[in-house]
């Protein structure tokens, strides 16, 4: 064995072959997660081709904060492709090819320049050159403009030619299909990120796709815009030189933070957040002479920061979390720079509006109110929590929460919320044991709408499934990026779906809100034929291209009606059609392929025009009778048709 093993080492050739070095643009796209994090489709707003918009339009938002240009036209094109035009200074001329293509270059290392930039690290747009299929860009300069152009990091032209333009800088990219497969930019997402800018750079006008986005009330105009419940005492809004604070209280359960750093959306959080949500309820708390809980002070909270922070220091690449403690090198920190604003402010504002005291009072009280009537249920529910088998029958976990495996993929864990032994079962001997937990249910969630908070307590289903997220203080503690409602797509499925989505918004919007919640789209039909069958031979080329031993079948997943067709088509003759009833009629085999990579999610979302609480009153209420009504005045008879159990064309 001994000899075996040296004769087969001494195969392996290390030499000078070996070392390679690659240039900055193809290490960029030989690592394109270390710098842009997922790739995606765009169907999910942390999709990499969104970064790369983002990384365009900051540059143009540092000009707009250096008085260098108040408007920002963005096209995209066939929702592929993407022009930036801004007016600002434009990128001098004479190292525009290397501010494009060369890692750790550009102007932002100088901070008399770029004081407080999100980018400061050389790398964003170089980023988006080496991930483009094409990438262009154009500086605009007192009379000239010098273009450049680039194929998948690869200059492929340069020319200067006098020009009769504005000062700026124009840039298209097409993100590479290759890399971002089958991706779309999504309007909503795009126009979302957008707002989110001209928040924060009151007097920006953006021009998206021919549409004007700008606001003038800064965070207040966020909050009033984004709020789906209406708030108990008008907005609370507060400037200071580098933050800006606006916070109001509502009806809702649980706390809602929006929070930027300078003008990167932190959707994670980090230091600024922290700090307010300490220093608020404190603030709150001495005005108030009590001695309120904080958790009871911050019950209902709607509370938008922005700072402005030198140098910042973000926890990854994608900065979606601030883990700067000063606001500047050798500066004051973070916290107390915060904690002194608002301790200021905020007091000084309540002494000056007794009126809107007195109601912020009130609500705290009630909160406190409501706490103390349940804790006698909490402090048992905890113990029977504690108690439960979760890492048994309800809740299978994934190996990242283990204590001797790195939480370093966090970002990348999911937990399914799925209905039964069966279906649990699929899921569980599918997944990805790394990043993936199971959570299963016992027959029908209650219908929680309308009902207190004691019910997550006093329900077993909602008491275990509340502990195995870990939400029960905030989403702080959250214990999975994605969780994603997994039900058998017939009728008792989508009730199921239902009731588990009505759960959160009831009692935790902010899950919803902050985009952690999906459902999981699974197949309804499985199309398969045998390759002698089959005369496309397209079809047939592209089942070769996969790794692996040939499979006597070719095989088409299909999630709706219009996709069977098509994979009859594709397929034909004679393809044998299977349709699924429930996700436990579905082996392990096969889950496998739908629980993956490439797995579809439908993100559930909660936007101010959405008129959810009406939604919920008519659906989820007591008026039976109307319900009954509504089915009966819209029931669709279909005809009768056979069973497509194992149907055979």
């Amino acid at each position: 064995m001994e000899e075996n093993i040296i004769i087969e080492n001494e195969q392996v050739q290390y030499t000078d072959d070996n070392i390679r070095h690659l240039s900055d643009m193809e290490h960029v796209r030989t690592r394109p997660g270390m710098y842009i994090g997922r790739l995606g489709d765009g169907s999910l707003p942390e999709d990499g081709i969104y970064v790369l918009l983002k990384e365009v339009i900051d540059n143009s938002i540092d000009e707009f904060k250096m008085n260098a240009g108040k408007r920002i036209e963005i096209d995209i094109e066939d929702n592929l492709r993407v022009t930036v035009r801004d007016y600002g200074r434009g990128i001098p001329q004479g190292k525009l090819v290397e501010a494009v293509s060369v890692l750790n270059t550009g102007g932002k290392y100088d901070s008399k320049a770029f004081k407080k930039s999100v980018g400061l690290n050389g790398v964003g747009v170089k980023a988006v050159n080496a991930l483009s299929a094409r990438f262009e860009v154009r500086s605009f300069r007192e009379g000239q403009v010098r273009s450049v152009t680039f194929e998948r990091g690869v200059m492929k032209s340069d020319k200067t030619e006098n020009t009769q333009d504005e000062n700026g800088t124009y840039i298209f990219f097409e993100p590479d299909n290759t890399l971002f497969k089958n991706y779309q930019f999504h309007d909503d997402i795009v126009e979302i990120m957008l707002r989110n800018y001209t928040y924060l750079n009151t007097g920006l006008t953006i021009m998206y796709n021919g549409r004007r986005i700008l606001s003038r009330n800064g965070l207040e105009d966020l909050l009033n815009d984004n709020m789906t419940t209406e708030g108990i005492y008008p907005i609370i809004h507060l400037k200071g030189e580098d933050i800006e604070i606006a916070f109001t209280h509502t009806n809702q359960y649980g706390e809602e933070y929006h929070s930027f750093v300078n003008g990167q959306h932190t959707t994670q959080g980090g230091t600024h957040q922290s700090a307010f949500k300490e220093h608020i309820a404190r603030t709150i708390k001495e005005f108030s002479g009590k001695n309120f809980e904080y958790t009871d002070i911050r019950n209902g909270i709607v509370a938008a920061i922005a700072v402005n922070v030198e140098e910042p220091m973000f926890e990854s690449q994608t900065k979606i979390k601030l883990g700067s403690l000063t606001m500047s090198p050798n500066g004051v920190s973070v916290n107390k720079y915060v904690g002194d604003f608002i301790k200021t402010e905020v007091d000084n504002y309540l002494h000056k509006h007794t009126d809107v005291a007195e109601v912020m009072l009130q609500k705290v009280s009630e909160s406190e109110k409501e706490r103390k009537a349940m804790a006698g249920v909490t402090k048992l529910a905890r113990e029977r929590a504690k108690k439960a088998n979760l890492h048994n029958r309800k809740l299978r976990d994934c190996r990242i929460h283990f204590s001797d495996v790195k939480n370093d993929r966090k970002e990348e864990s999911s937990i399914f919320i799925t209905e039964g032994d069966s279906a649990s079962g699929s899921i569980t001997k599918s997944r990805d044991v790394n990043t993936q937990a199971v959570f299963s249910l016992r027959g029908k969630p209650l219908n929680s709408f309308g009902l207190t908070k004691k019910v997550v307590y006093e329900n077993e289903e909602f008491n275990l499934l509340q502990a195995a997220l870990d939400i029960e203080d905030g989403l702080d503690t959250l214990r999975y990026n994605k969780v994603i409602v997994a039900t058998d797509a017939d009728v008792d499925g989508m009730h199921i779906r239902l009731l588990i989505i009505t759960f959160f918004l009831q009692f935790f919007p902010e899950l919803i809100k902050k985009g952690h919640v999906y459902v999981l789209q699974t197949p309804l039909f499985r199309v398969r034929n045998r390759r002698t069958k089959i005369k496309n031979k397209k079809v047939l080329a592209e089942a070769d291209q996969g790794k692996g031993k040939k499979s006597d079948f070719i095989t088409r997943y299909c999630y709706s009606e219009e996709e069977r067709l098509n994979a009859i088509s594709e397929l034909g003759p004679e393809p044998e059609i299977t349709r699924f009833k429930g996700l436990g009629e579905i082996s392990p085999d096969e889950f496998v392929n739908f629980i993956g990579p490439d797995m579809r999610l439908e993100q559930v979302t909660l936007h101010k025009n959405d008129q959810v609480q009406k939604l919920l009153e008519y659906y989820m209420g007591k008026n039976t009778a109307e319900r009954q009504n509504f089915i009966i005045d819209n029931l669709v008879v279909e005809e009768d048709r056979p069973e497509e159990e194992e149907e055979i064309y």
